[in-house]
């Protein structure tokens, strides 16, 4: 299907009001849906209407981290079985979590009715939301990529490791030689010190500035911190079962940071009809 019959389905949709941040990563195993997980949470808690969607179709794991039981997904609104409502899980503090939504990495092999009766869901949904976060899969991928490209801001995890630095660059590459415009901002996760993270950061802003003139904004750094894979073992949210941990208060004051800058929205329509036209 080509951009102009999206365009045309897409065409009601236009005062979508969430703001999309992508949470992202250039490798797998640096924390990254604990991240947002933990953020959408924190989000929800200063009164915005917050959806968490999983949109790692391949190894969606954001159930367990959230404790919640998982029975459909978008794929079963794409093929009429289920509503949008049966598919979204209540999470803590009013957040609407959307767990494993297979599906969503098929949008541009969609038929126009399926393109159609998932938009109509799924911009409804844009329309009553502040805040969508969006987990997406590891890696630079067309679909990874295309969810960040069709997002407001993206955010890369990181840790100090330096393949994980270099990947975190790699989507940077990515993202800026594919003409995307918003915010990059990145998180150093599992820092010893957070003087460790600033260097990380500093390393990879430095490199971006020089080779593709962009900046690289600095969102902060998270320590290690062994409540979290206690947990992760518990498959409850840190920011619940240890609400005073230092982990908890540094993620809080990342969604405050976050929360509180109102970038110029992506130009183009909803978050959902610009996906498919990056996909397309």
């Amino acid at each position: 299907m080509g951009h102009q019959a999206a365009d045309l389905h897409l065409s009601g949709s236009r005062r979508a009001s969430a703001r999309v941040l992508a949470v992202t990563s250039g490798k797998g195993g640096v924390g990254k849906t604990n991240i947002a997980a933990n953020l959408a949470i924190c989000l929800a808690a200063s009164n915005e209407r917050v959806l968490l969607m999983d949109a790692d179709v391949s190894l969606a794991n954001l159930d367990l981290v959230m404790g919640i039981r998982n029975r459909y997904n978008i794929s079963h609104v794409v093929q009429g079985e289920r509503t949008m409502e049966e598919v979204i899980q209540a999470g803590p503090g009013g957040l609407r979590v959307i767990c494993g939504a297979s599906g969503l990495d098929k949008l541009a092999d969609m038929t126009q009715d399926q393109q159609h009766r998932l938009l109509q869901h799924l911009s409804a949904l844009q329309h009553e939301t502040d805040r969508i976060v969006v987990d997406t899969a590891a890696g630079i991928s067309s679909g990874v990529v295309g969810f960040c490209l069709a997002a407001d801001h993206v955010l890369v995890v990181t840790t100090p490791e330096t393949t994980a630095m270099a990947d975190a660059y790699g989507m940077f590459k990515v993202l800026v030689r594919k003409g995307y415009q918003g915010p990059i901002s990145v998180v150093v996760n599992m820092a010893r010190t957070v003087a460790e993270g600033k260097r990380a950061h500093q390393r990879i802003a430095n490199v971006a500035r020089r080779f593709l003139g962009r900046d690289l904004y600095y969102a902060g750094t998270l320590l290690k911190d062994e409540r979290l894979c206690e947990a992760v073992r518990a498959r409850k949210p840190v920011v619940l079962a240890y609400p005073k941990a230092q982990i908890s208060t540094s993620i809080a004051t990342l969604a405050a940071r976050l929360g509180g800058t109102d970038h110029k929205k992506n130009a183009g329509g909803s978050f959902f009809g610009r996906l498919i036209r990056w996909l397309n």
